[in-house]
Order: structure tokens, then sequence, then C-alpha cells
């Protein structure tokens, strides 16, 4: 009985787990009239499909839209979780607002990273685990740059930006002028706007949402 309990034990504790949290939504300003809000990603798992044990991103809604779509390719008849509905009158300084679409990203990569077929995608990893932009992340994951999946993974962008400029964006810039190569390797993410609403925000959805 006591052989049979340690087999468990050990079978549990050699058990594979991923934790996904999608939480503090931040609003960015891209221009005069333009801002965004982007989310962090925190990832943490002892999965031998991931090259980092923990992780953490920032992406926008148009990010994940487009992450949603490259899956799509790879699932041919299997269905995809959804992601929450696009709201143009999105606020954060609406609670219900807020709290609904981390919790519609947090369930979308949940189902996502339960489905062993779309783990293979070169481009999920690179979405959760480095902060390349979408165009790097295609161009990384078609082999166009000059580093590898597990190196853009493993290095910060700046590095693979300075690697890049090393060859004269030759791969990812169709000219050489600097500003055309800052748009490819560089992510827009705009300006953080000072927002004092979204302090209580900060926690994971494992937690209460407090009334803002």
């Amino acid at each position: 009985m006591d052989s049979m309990m340690d087999s468990m034990l050990d079978n549990l504790s050699n058990s594979e787990l991923i934790s996904i949290c999608v939480r503090d939504p931040r609003l960015l300003k891209d221009d005069l009239w333009h801002t965004h809000v982007d989310y962090e990603i925190c990832l943490h798992t002892n999965s031998m499909c991931f090259r980092k044990k923990s992780s953490s991103v920032r992406r926008r809604y148009s990010e994940f839209v487009w992450l949603r779509h490259c899956l799509e390719q790879n699932a041919l008849i299997m269905e995809l979780p959804k992601l929450p509905s696009w709201n143009p009158f999105f606020s954060l300084k609406n609670p219900v607002q807020v709290s609904q679409r981390m919790k519609g990203f947090q369930e979308f990569l949940e189902d996502v990273l339960q489905t062993p077929l779309l783990l293979s995608d070169s481009r999920l990893h690179l979405f959760l685990q480095s902060d390349l932009s979408i165009a790097r992340i295609e161009k990384c994951a078609r082999g166009k740059t000059r580093y590898t999946v597990a190196e853009a993974i493993q290095r910060c962008s700046s590095y693979m930006s300075r690697l890049e400029d090393k060859a004269s964006c030759d791969s990812d810039c169709e000219s050489s002028s600097s500003s055309g190569c800052q748009s490819l390797d560089t992510p827009v993410r705009g300006t953080p706007v000072p927002f004092s609403d979204r302090d209580p925000l900060f926690s994971c959805l494992s937690g209460s949402l407090p009334h803002l």
C-alpha cells in the first residue's frame, strides 16, 4: 500500500503543469488621437514544451486576434476557443468590461495550451515568451531572421535589434534606412498613460476584482 502511494505521489510530482495568467491592463497612447490597451501575460510551467519555465510579456487585443488566426491554420477541422468580443466602447474605468475581457483572454489561452497540436506552433511560443512584434514573429517562425525561435525566446528584443542592425537589416527591411528598420525591429507599444484607477487590477483573475 505504501509503495502504491509513493508511486502515485511520484507520478503527481512528475506531471506537467502550465499556469497562465492575464492581468494588469495598461492604457498606452499611440499619438495625439489614438490609444490602445495591452495586458500582461504571465506563464509558469514545468512542461518540456516551453523554453522558459517562467515568462511575462505584454500583448494587445489585435495581437490576440492575429494569434487565433494563425492557430486556425494548424487546427484544420478543430474548433478553436473564442476570444472576447470586440467592444469599441471598452474602458479601463469599467470594472465589468475589464474583468470580462481579461477572463476571456485567459480562458482562450488556457484552452489553447491544453491542445497538444497547437503547442507545436512556434508562433504561439514566440507570442507567449518573447516581446517580438507580430511582424518579427512571422519572420522568425519562417526562418527569415538571423536568430532562431529558441534564441528569440531566451534573449531580449534589444539584443535581437542589435543583431539585425549588424546585418544592415538585410533580412527584415526592404530599404536600408534606419527608420524602416526601426518600424520592423521594435514593436511600437506607445506611451503609457497615467491611470490612477487601474492599480486594483494588477492582481491575477484568481483574486476578486474590486469596484472602482
